[in-house]
Parts: C-alpha cells; structure tokens; sequence
C-alpha cells in the first residue's frame, strides 16, 4: 500500500501538516550520479509523503465494525489465516494459523540453517519470511493478516520477507506485551 501511496503523491516538503519520510526507492527511477540534486530532495530515493491527505483520501485505512466482513481475494477478514510472528533478539519464530488458531506452519531462524548469532539478524527473519511464504502459497494460502509480537532487529524484515515471498498482507497488528509489573531494576551505579 505504501507503495501505491507514493507512486501517486508527488507532494514537496514545503506543505505544513504531518509529513511521512519514506527511504525505499521507486522503481520507475534511475541513479544519475552526474545529476545535481535539487534543494528539497534530500537522499537518493528519499519521498516525503503528507499524511493529512493520505488519510482525506484513504478512509478505510483504520479498522470500523464493518471491516470484519470485508472480502480479500473471497474471503471475509476474520477468516483470513494469520501469520504469528515472534521476534526476539537472539532468534525470530513464524506460526502460520487459521483464523480459528490451529497451526499449520511453523519456521524458525534456527530451523532455516543460521546459527548462533546470526538467527538473531534481520537477513536471517527476511529469508526466514520468503521461505514460509513459498509455503503457504504451496498450500493454498494467498492472503494473510499478521501479527507481530516482541523486539527485535527481524521485526520489519520478516514482514517484508513475507511480501517478497509473494503473500499479500492485509493488516500488520503489534501484539506485544507489556509488563505492568517489571523486574527490579540493577542497583544504581557509585560514581
């Protein structure tokens, strides 16, 4: 979707509303290394994207009582499959489920072949995601809803992953915990 959203806003960074800084490059656009950049366009393949009218034109974009019901590819939105992602430091897990939440697929950076450390990495999430994807496409699976719990370097990539396997997702929600009652922080350091 974002995608869609800047291949068709062309707005300059001049406009005083909420500005949305995107860093992927287009695809329709080249490098020039000999050309001169203009004043306003920052890095090379840096958009700024207004959000006020993203949202004007864009209303389905937050989830209403009605977007239950809403079809994907046939499908209502509450009987799409889910993608449970569960990202850490040291390794990211995917659980592929139905909408009832009987797994069906299960990954992992450590099952994908990378050790130690490297299950930790954004590269092992993302090779992690395009291998589940392909997956779940041999199963019959098109359209997914996904959600994301817990902090790590993968958290991005493996949604991105997921995309580059040839999924479609349909919403990305954040399921992470938070701890009402943390651990007892470390003594405070003598200086």
């Amino acid at each position: 979707m974002l995608t869609a959203i800047r291949n068709t806003l062309r707005i300059p960074a001049i406009n005083i509303g909420r500005l949305f800084q995107t860093s992927a490059p287009l695809a329709t656009e080249k490098f020039d290394h000999k050309r001169i950049p203009q004043e306003d366009e920052g890095v090379q393949g840096e958009k700024i994207i207004d959000l006020d009218s993203v949202l004007k034109a864009k209303q389905s974009l937050f989830p209403t009582l009605e977007s239950e019901n809403t079809l994907f590819d046939g499908v209502p939105y509450k009987q799409l499959p889910i993608c449970n992602i569960r990202v850490t430091h040291n390794n990211t897990v995917f659980t592929m489920t139905d909408a009832a939440g009987t797994v069906k697929l299960i990954r992992s950076c450590g099952i994908e072949g990378f050790k130690n450390t490297k299950k930790g990495t954004n590269i092992a999430a993302q090779t992690t995601a395009i291998s589940i994807a392909t997956k779940a496409i041999d199963r019959g699976v098109k359209t997914i809803r996904v959600r994301v719990r817990g902090l790590g370097p993968g958290r991005l990539a493996a949604v991105k992953g997921l995309q580059m396997g040839g999924l479609e997702v349909v919403s990305v929600t954040d399921n992470t915990y938070v701890s009402w009652n943390p651990p007892r922080p470390r003594k405070a350091r003598r200086l």
